[in-house]
């Protein structure tokens, strides 16, 4: 499977965490499954609605996949569709673009960069 871009969500004081170091080891969620999770960006909406729903002090991490290494593997989850999972940590240089995720006046978070339209 290939995507170029794939994307992942996590509280903004974990990703200053990741900052700080140089790079990302996951959410506590993340690391109790053994991957960070990924979406692309026709699954990213419905998997913040089902995981993150309500939550707000997020961000986005849009990822190049190209560049993750031979960490990232693409492993059926919701519905059997392949989602993108990245084992042994994220480094920072893979990352293209980070954006808050903000909750909406409806309480659904509005996403950057197009997506969700």
């Amino acid at each position: 499977m290939t995507q170029s871009l794939i994307f992942h969500v996590c509280r903004s004081a974990e990703w200053g965490t990741a900052e700080a170091s140089g790079r990302y080891e996951g959410s506590s969620q993340d690391r109790a499954d053994g991957f960070i999770h990924f979406s692309d960006a026709s699954q990213v909406v419905a998997s913040v609605a089902k995981h993150r729903a309500g939550q707000d002090g997020l961000v986005i991490v849009e990822v190049d996949a190209s560049r993750v290494g031979s960490g990232l593997k693409w492993e059926p989850s919701r519905g059997g569709k392949l989602f993108p999972h990245v084992y042994g940590g994220l480094p920072l240089a893979a990352v293209t673009r980070v954006a808050p995720l903000p909750l909406g006046a409806d309480g659904r978070h509005v996403f950057p960069w197009g997506l969700g339209t």
